[in-house]
């Protein structure tokens, strides 16, 4: 059984179907990306994925059981996480202080404990501080946990994103174009980051433009096109099949460039 399976999912808004009858699993370890063109139904499909909408039609999996039409946070305690992006990171808050506000999620205390400060909650909040810090030098941020969020270059926005959904300890990561507007040194830098995700045993589902890294880091890919999954399988595959080039990638001579 696959970790994710997404079977006959479809978005309408309206007149307008956004992804039509997509089907794909996800196994546990991948990367998968998730690639198109602008349009293409690709942030539609993440957000059907983590609960910020609900399918018009199909199921989608996690585990054998259904999560569609659960709310994020229920989903995101089931295990499966989308990043936050950088609009949902506390800016004038420091990095330590957002991803201790995302182990929130799996806390075990009662309100009432938060507010008495019992012994137990104290405990727990050490422990959140104690594996924040860990994860924020893992993802390359040490140094930095006393820094406002606001005063973050690019990439180590993206980062801290990365690390306030790591806090939930997901078994499945959603990274919505963690390359995106990153220069050469950012993206090299980025990508050992997602390996080093998988590598802690966490399935990563990607969606990006960055050909490039999607090539090197991918061990699948599927490709949507106008809402509709036009093929599957693995970098070598997709480079050469020619609905892809056709519709996404382009011609030989670009595709030698990745």
């Amino acid at each position: 059984m696959s970790l994710l399976a997404i079977e006959g999912v479809s978005r309408r808004f309206g007149g307008l179907t956004a992804v039509n009858d997509v089907s794909f699993a996800v196994e546990a370890g991948e990367i998968l990306s998730v690639i198109g063109p602008n349009g293409a139904g690709k942030s539609t499909l993440f957000k059907l994925i983590a609960g910020f909408l609900k399918p018009s039609a199909g199921h989608i999996l996690l585990d054998g059981k259904r999560i569609d039409g659960l709310r994020p946070h229920s989903i995101a305690a089931r295990g499966l996480v989308r990043t936050f992006q950088e609009t949902t990171v506390f800016r004038e808050m420091s990095a330590l202080e957002n991803v201790v506000v995302a182990h929130h999620l799996r806390r075990r205390g009662t309100i009432l404990g938060e507010l008495l400060a019992t012994p137990g909650v104290r405990v727990e909040q050490q422990e959140f501080l104690s594996e924040s810090r860990e994860i924020l030098a893992r993802l390359g941020l040490a140094g930095l946990e006393d820094e406002l969020a606001r005063n973050l270059p690019h990439g180590h926005l993206r980062a801290l994103g990365i690390a306030m959904a790591l806090a939930v300890r997901p078994r499945v990561v959603l990274l919505d174009e963690p390359f995106a507007g990153m220069n050469s040194e950012e993206t090299a830098r980025a990508v050992e980051i997602v390996r080093g995700i998988r590598a802690g045993g966490i399935t990563v589902i990607l969606v990006e433009h960055d050909m490039g890294a999607v090539m090197r880091i991918s061990d699948r890919i599927v490709v949507l096109n106008f809402g509709t999954l036009i093929a599957s399988g693995t970098p070598a595959e997709i480079q050469q099949n020619e609905t892809v080039i056709d519709a996404y990638l382009g011609r030989a001579d670009e595709i030698a460039a990745l």
